[in-house]
């Protein structure tokens, strides 16, 4: 998509003339030449400025250092993702270049960004982004039930968000993927149900419940 190495001012740039990649906007910063990078930092040094650094550029800085010394340790990037003066946008971009420089921290990555995104609700209205990162979750390990249960559980019932359509469309790829589905079955047991469609709630409860009664005949999954 873009040469991360190409620095901070030139990211804003690429992002924000592809609205396509991210919605919201990235801070003007200085251009970074790598060859200025804050040398010598300490993981102990990498990890305050993530956790407490309220500038883009000294965060943007750190992280390049922490991936040039191959810090793999998700909890370092943890204090990065709930640096809350980051944009959306900023996180998307470090999570997303995280996960690629080091594919064992994917899932977790992506994870992590996801439930972020779900807490600052409220402030940012970024239901849609959590569901984004839970799918790119269940891309990573498509057998782990977590992504889609947690997307489930972010539904917002009185705004819709994040589509009640597209949370079953993922819950159901989750069903097929999951080794023992019986929790997402009930999630969308309550999904139909909150569609006040009684034929696929009662389907889905069965389902969730080997034990009782067999569906109407001929019913399928809508």
């Amino acid at each position: 998509m873009f040469p991360f190495t190409q620095g901070a001012s030139v990211i804003r740039a690429v992002l924000s003339s592809n609205p396509v990649f991210y919605s919201y906007s990235v801070r003007p910063a200085r251009l970074f030449n790598p060859r200025f990078r804050m040398p010598g930092l300490s993981k102990e040094e990498i990890q305050k400025i993530f956790e407490l650094s309220t500038d883009f550029n000294d965060i943007f800085e750190a992280f390049e250092e922490a991936i040039a010394l191959k810090f793999d340790d998700i909890e370092l990037y943890r204090l990065l993702f709930w640096n809350k003066f980051l944009s959306p946008d900023e996180l998307c971009m470090f999570g997303d270049k995280l996960a690629k420089e080091f594919p064992t921290l994917a899932y977790d990555s992506y994870m992590w960004l996801a439930n972020v995104f779900e807490a600052t609700y409220a402030a940012s209205d970024n239901y849609d982004l959590a569901l984004r990162y839970f799918k790119k979750a269940a891309l990573v390990k498509p057998a782990e039930p977590d992504p889609y249960l947690d997307a489930a559980d972010c539904y917002e019932p009185d705004l819709n968000i994040p589509p009640i359509a597209q949370l079953i469309d993922f819950l159901k790829l989750g069903a097929q993927n999951v080794a023992n589905a019986n929790k997402i079955y009930q999630r969308l047991a309550y999904l139909y149900e909150l569609l006040d469609n009684d034929e696929m709630t009662q389907f889905y409860r069965r389902k969730a419940n080997p034990g009782s009664a067999p569906p109407p005949s001929g019913l399928q999954p809508a």
